[in-house]
C-alpha cells in the first residue's frame, strides 16, 4: 500500500474520532508533569520571536497550552475534523492541515517544533523524510522535541472508542530515531524514557531532544 493511501487511513480514522479524542485527551497535560517540564525547557530555549510547531497536534491541546504563555504556535495536523476542533478550543493558536512529508510552511519558519505521538504513524521508510521536512522548516540552530511509544511491534486498530477505523501505530526504539534524525541534520541533545501514567495507555514513553545543525 502507498504511503499516501496509509496516511489517507490515518487521515480518516482521527476524523472519526475527533471530537471524542478532545473529550477524552484535551486536558492530559494536567496529570503530566514531565511533559509540562520538557515543554517548559524546550520554550526557555527558543527564539521567542519565532513561531513553534505543533505537529500532529490533534485536537490543539498542547499547542494551546503554549499559546496560553506566550508562544506564537502553529498546530499542524493531517486530520481536517481534528484542526477544525483544535481551531474551535485554541483561537490564540494558528492551525493548518497538513502532512508529516509536505508540511505546509516555507523554510525556516519555525524556531522550534515538537512532536508528540505523531511519528507513530509513519512507516520505517518514512522516518527519515519526515525528518528531514523537519529539518527544511526550522531555523539552524532551533530544537525539535519528539515523543513516542516505545518498543518494535506495530499495533492495529481496527475498532477505538466503538468506532470503525483502520490505522496502524509504530512503537520504535529510540537509537533508531536517533539515527534518523542524525540522518536528517539533528543533533541529538537529550534522550528519556518514562513508564505511562495511570492516565495513559500502558506503554514506555520515549523523549529526545534534537538541534538542527547546517
Amino acid at each position: 500500500m502507498s504511503h499516501a493511501n496509509d496516511h489517507g487511513r490515518v487521515r480518516r480514522s482521527y476524523d472519526v474520532v475527533a471530537e471524542e479524542y478532545r473529550e477524552r485527551i484535551g486536558d492530559e497535560l494536567a496529570h503530566k508533569p514531565l511533559d509540562r517540564a520538557l515543554l517548559s525547557a524546550l520554550i526557555e530555549q527558543s527564539d521567542p520571536d519565532a513561531p513553534m510547531a505543533d505537529v500532529g497536534c490533534g485536537p490543539g491541546h498542547i499547542t494551546g497550552w503554549l499559546a496560553e504563555r506566550g508562544v506564537r504556535a502553529v498546530g499542524i495536523d493531517l486530520s481536517p475534523a481534528m484542526v477544525a476542533i483544535a481551531g474551535r478550543e485554541h483561537p490564540k493558536a494558528e492551525f493548518r492541515e497538513g502532512d508529516f512529508l509536505r508540511l505546509p510552511a516555507s523554510d525556516g519558519e519555525f524556531g522550534a517544533a515538537i512532536a508528540f505521538y505523531s511519528i507513530i504513524h509513519l512507516d520505517a521508510g518514512e522516518l527519515l523524510p519526515a525528518f528531514v521536512e523537519l529539518h527544511r522548516v526550522l531555523r539552524p540552530g532551533a530544537r525539535l522535541l519528539l515523543a513516542f511509544h516505545l518498543g518494535v511491534e506495530v499495533r492495529h486498530l481496527a475498532q477505538w472508542w466503538g468506532r470503525e477505523v483502520d490505522m496502524d501505530f509504530h512503537y520504535l526504539e529510540i537509537e533508531a530515531v536517533v539515527e534518523q534524525l542524525s540522518a536528517a541534520g539533528f543533533t541529538p541533545e537529550a534522550r528519556l524514557e518514562r513508564s505511562h501514567y495511570p492516565e495513559e495507555a500502558q506503554t514506555r514513553r520515549g523523549y529526545l531532544l534534537a538541534r538542527r545543525v547546517g
